[in-house]
């Protein structure tokens, strides 16, 4: 059975995001192949995908390597996202489903109720489940496609402090959602913008050492397949 070569690439994105692969590392075909459980085939294929993504560079005599992105590129990227979140909502209000209005609130109503509580253990989670369901409300693939890798990268090169004041982040997503669906393009834009400066100062780049994360990564395993790899 043939494993699909975008299942290869989310687990191989996923693990240069964990530092499983650290930056600057070889990525040859053959060892990853085995480490997931698959051909070369959709290795090759997901390799060129991550390319193009950014997260693996091809090097003279070396071959596939991790990206190692500098501080600019890093401090680009969150410029990037105060300009196309804002964007995303405004299309969101023009174009969301009442699927998508009924999970946008029911992830503000959960989400302040956790924080009222103070038990902000999976708040990260749902912040990232509110921000990919407005994405998807876009009703634009290109939209959806840019915010969806912005997400990514900015995982790998960022560390994000909790906020100091969760349940503020979560009236502002509330905000965002009364935009939505009202219709209102300009406000879903404005609270949109404002939301999203206010969350960049929450983050901080990664200091990446070789060998920092132990045993623990490099034990990790993200199988893909348990089929015996076919080269």
């Amino acid at each position: 059975m043939r494993i699909p070569a975008h299942s290869v690439c989310t687990a191989i994105r996923d693990d240069i995001v964990a530092g499983v692969h650290e930056r600057g590392s070889r990525l040859t075909e053959e060892l990853l192949a085995r480490r997931y459980g698959v051909s070369r085939v959709p290795v090759r294929e997901a390799l060129r995908t991550l390319e193009a993504e950014g997260f693996v560079v091809t090097r003279r005599h070396a071959g596939a390597c991790v990206a190692e992105p500098t501080e600019q590129e890093a401090a680009d990227l969150l410029e990037m996202r105060t300009l196309l979140e804002p964007l995303g909502a405004a299309r969101a209000a023009q174009r969301r489903t009442e699927a998508h209005l009924k999970v946008l609130r029911g992830l503000v109503r959960l989400g302040q109720e956790r924080a009222r509580r103070g038990t902000s253990d999976d708040l990260r989670s749902l912040d990232g489940w509110f921000h990919e369901t407005l994405a998807q409300a876009s009703g634009s693939p290109a939209l959806i496609t840019m915010l969806t890798q912005l997400r990514h990268k900015i995982a790998w090169m960022y560390a994000v402090e909790a906020p100091a004041d969760p349940a503020q982040s979560w009236v502002e997503h509330g905000a965002i959602v009364d935009a939505v669906a009202r219709g209102d393009t300009e406000r879903a834009r404005a609270v949109t913008a404002l939301h999203t400066e206010r969350a960049t100062a929450a983050h901080r780049l990664r200091l990446v050492v070789a060998g920092e994360r132990g045993e623990r990564v490099r034990n990790s395993q993200h199988p893909v397949n348990t089929a015996s790899p076919r080269h």
